[in-house]
């Protein structure tokens, strides 16, 4: 199943306090399973982005709601599939 990562930038979004983010997770994991996403890890960080957000899906339609999602949430991101380094390590050494 492709694993996919999101970039997350809170610019536009009124965050009123931590608490707030934290209840979103939930409805966004549950929103997630409801078109066949698997919400693995969020994180927060440091620097240009705020989040860090790593899914698996069935296929790119998954991804796109899955982007959209977020969206909804307010959330702007960066949506891109992400592969393991020791698969794409096994690519490499295939070429």
């Amino acid at each position: 199943m492709p694993t996919y990562a999101t970039l997350v930038d809170l610019t536009d979004r009124d965050v009123q306090n931590a608490q707030e983010l934290a209840t979103i997770w939930g409805e966004i994991r549950t929103e997630f399973e409801e078109h066949g996403a698997e919400l693995h890890d969020s994180y927060a960080a440091l620097g240009e982005h705020d989040f860090l957000i790593v899914f698996e899906t069935d296929d790119n339609e998954g991804a796109f709601k899955s982007a959209l999602t977020l969206h909804r949430h307010g959330l702007e991101g960066k949506t891109m599939e992400i592969v393991d380094t020791d698969d794409f390590s096994n690519v490499v050494d295939e070429i």
